[in-house]
């Protein structure tokens, strides 16, 4: 049950990152050079790069998530890092934007810690000969 478990949330979370920060934001900020107007950065097309091949790679950990278990970890860490940046933001930003920024926060923080609980156990260490 728990290793289904797993496999759906891989798979829910690779489409999310592959599709809502990942390909989207590369779209949405190299479309007419968006990177370029003010307001925004060149950061943000590369940050969705990263996002959009995490979310390829837990979308094929999702077939057999033990042998990726590092991967797993890594998407779960870095999404409670994310979660943590970005209730830093919320704490600094005015009411307009607060709601967005606590949003993220919360979808981040749930990503990561829903991941840590579902993560596979190591493989037992084998014996020394």
């Amino acid at each position: 049950m728990r290793d289904r478990a797993l496999r759906v949330w891989l798979v829910l979370v690779g489409l999310f990152f592959a599709g809502v920060p990942g390909f989207y934001g590369i779209v949405g900020e190299l479309w007419h050079a968006a990177w370029r107007l003010p307001g925004h950065n060149e950061v943000t097309a590369m940050f969705a790069s990263v996002y959009f091949m995490l979310g390829i790679f837990l979308l094929l950990a999702a077939r057999t998530p033990a042998p990726y278990r590092l991967l797993i970890a890594f998407a779960a860490w870095s999404s409670l890092a994310h979660a943590a940046v970005m209730g830093v933001q919320a704490a600094q930003a005015g009411p307009h934007s607060r709601l967005d920024f606590l949003g993220a926060t919360v979808l981040f923080a749930v990503i990561g810690a829903v991941l840590l609980l579902l993560e596979p156990k190591p493989a037992p260490a084998t014996a020394a000969r």
